[in-house]
Parts: C-alpha cells; structure tokens; sequence
C-alpha cells in the first residue's frame, strides 16, 4: 500500500502557497485494509476514508468508465491493481494531475510542473470532455490564477463540451458553488470571460450576454473595493432590471443574502446615482429601504455594490450618502423611548426627527 498527496496541495506548495487542505490517494488497497487501520469510510460512488487523526480524506486510486450523462454519469473501478498513474490521468488540468510520495518526491506523469511555470491551464486527456463540470472549473481556475493562459487545445475541448449539451445536465447547486467560488478569486471576471469565449454563459447565464461588457467592468471595480462575494456580485448584476436578477437567484439557487442584496442594489440604482439631488424626506426613504438603521453591514455593503457603477471612485454619492447615514443615524429609537414614547408613535417621531436632522445638515427642503 502506497500513499501519495494528490491534487492541489501539490499545485500549491510547487507555487510556494499554503494549501487550504490536503487530499491523498491510496494505491494497492482495497476498503478492508483503510478500515482495519482505524480510517472511517464516507464515500458512497467511490470509497472514500477519513485518517482516524486528521480527518483528511484519503481516497483509493480509481478509475472512471462514462456511463450516462452529466458529471455524476460514472462508473468507478477501485482494485489494488489501479496505478497512480490511472488515477491522476483522470483528473482535470495537469497542474492538478501531480502527486507526491511520503519522501516528498514528485510524481508528474502529464507535464504539470512545465505547465505551472509556463503558465497554462491545459487538460489531461481526452477524458476531459466527459465531465461537463470541467468547463466551470476551468473558467474557476482561469479566475484563480489570472496570469495563466488557457492551452488552445483545451479550450476547443470546453467549446466541444458545451456543444454536446453535456452542460445542460449540471445541477443548480453545482454551478452556484463554482460561481461563488469564482467571486472570491483574485480575478473573478476571467470566469465570466471563459465562459462567454466557450460558448458556456448563453447557458449558464443568458440574461447578462447583452451587458457582459459593463457588467465585467463593475465585477473589476468590486475587486478592486472588497473582497466580500456578495457585493461582487450584486455588482456584476446591477447591470440587470430586478425581474431578471430574481430569475437567476432563483435558478441558480443563491443563498438570500446574495439575492437580498443584488435586488437592493438594482432598485436602489436611481436613487443612489442622484442621491445629490434627494431631498431629506428622499434621503431617508432610501436608507430606510435598504433597512440602515437595522443592518449596517448590508448598507455598507449596499454603498460598495452600487459605487461600482459610478465613474469616479470614490464617487460624490458614496461619499455623500456615507454622511447622511451618520447624520441620520445620531438620532436613535432609545433616546425617544426616554420620552415615554412607544409604537406607533415613537416611530413617526423618530423618522421626523431624522428628517430634521438630515435638513440641517444637507440644507434640504423636507
């Protein structure tokens, strides 16, 4: 029995970055032997073990055999007999088709290591196109490593794979996993651009191909601004009406803050680019809207989306609706409840002082 650490890890240290976890592969076992050495088995397509200290997986070397559609249409062959080399030969891109021994020696039977210092993302085999799951890693991976190139002969294979209708078959949650993980990459526009170039977003994403343009332009401003996923992408989408952003939320199955916000940034899209020209009555209409006073975050969060729509930046709306939120939020529910004053009639008092506050400041016509 033989262990070798497989995958990313690798990719990684050879780049001289922290690997955010370690996966093995075990060759010339079968189930029994991991299990009599105290390892619990988790996988059901494939037998798939967690050592009994560190919980990293360690999976048997496997092979694959297609048979349906989609990425889960495998048929999988795990035996003493299966060869690192048969193992790794399935994966994606070479630069994940590395492993290394207990020793710390290399194996890389596909070139990954040539790849990772020309820069390129290039696939393993021909198998590749079995998997319609590869055309969301690779424009995930492009996002990644955002001065890597993809080979051109593997980009005629995602073009391939997504003309077999192969990509139809991907389940929702799948694609939302990739897409989320792309937001949080060092260059998340690159996904949107491997997809448009293979074909892949009329699928994935049609309702964005007409303002791919501008909607790229505002994900690279949100870079640039944050790191959080969220303003990212009600970034991207703040180029869409509200009905079309509430379509893909619901296809692709995103989490509601995402859905919340990118829906809050798009309504709110006129209000916050003439913020200068609100009255204060206008003013604090829209942070009650974006629900300020309860869900500073959201706001703060609401104020970096929609600045990527803005030429300047920082944007004399930013800076000015940052002001009004501090003006406003000087005059509190708890100091009115001081007053005796409750219900109904503590909140008219407390938007009527605000609007007070908000006119002296901003010398507004309430």
């Amino acid at each position: 029995m033989q262990i070798y650490l497989v995958g990313g890890a690798v990719r990684d240290k050879l780049l001289g970055k922290k690997a955010k976890e370690r996966d093995f592969v075990v060759v010339g076992a079968i189930p029994k032997d991991l299990l009599s050495l105290g390892y619990q088995q988790v996988g059901k397509g494939f037998p798939v073990f967690l050592h009994p200290k560190t919980h990293e997986e360690y999976a048997l070397a496997r092979t694959e055999q297609k048979t349906g559609q989609g990425y889960t249409g495998f048929e999988c062959y795990t035996g003493k007999d299966v060869t690192l080399e048969e193992d790794l030969k399935r994966r994606d891109l070479t630069i994940n088709a590395m492993a290394e021994d207990l020793d710390g020696k290399i194996i890389d039977p596909y070139g990954g290591q040539k790849d990772l210092k020309n820069h390129t993302l290039r696939h393993v085999s021909a198998a590749f196109t079995e998997d319609p799951l590869r055309v969301l890693r690779v424009a995930r991976f492009a996002a990644r490593f955002h001065n890597f190139k993809i080979h051109p002969s593997t980009m005629q294979l995602l073009k391939k794979l997504v003309a077999s209708g192969e990509i139809n078959s991907l389940v929702k949650e799948r694609v939302w996993q990739e897409t989320a993980t792309s937001l949080s990459e060092q260059a998340p526009e690159r996904f949107w651009q491997v997809l448009e170039e293979c074909s892949a977003l009329e699928i994935i994403l049609p309702e964005i191909e007409k303002n791919l343009k501008k909607a790229l332009e505002r994900l690279k401003k949100a870079q640039k601004l944050t790191k959080n996923p969220e303003v990212r992408f009600a970034a991207f989408l703040s180029v869409l009406d509200p009905a079309s952003i509430s379509k893909i939320c619901s296809r692709l199955r995103t989490p509601s803050t995402y859905r919340e916000l990118a829906l809050l940034t798009s309504r709110q899209s006129y209000a916050f680019s003439h913020s200068l020209e609100l009255n204060a009555e206008e003013l604090l209409t829209l942070l009650e809207k974006a629900d300020a006073f309860r869900r500073k975050e959201r706001w703060q969060n609401f104020l970096l989306a929609s600045e990527c729509s803005s030429k300047q930046i920082p944007s004399p709306n930013f800076k000015y609706l940052k002001k009004a939120y501090k003006t406003a939020s000087s005059i509190s529910g708890a100091a009115l409840a001081k007053k005796n004053l409750t219900g109904i009639e503590l909140k008219e008092n407390l938007r009527k002082e605000r609007v007070l506050v908000l006119s002296a400041a901003f010398k507004k016509i309430i």
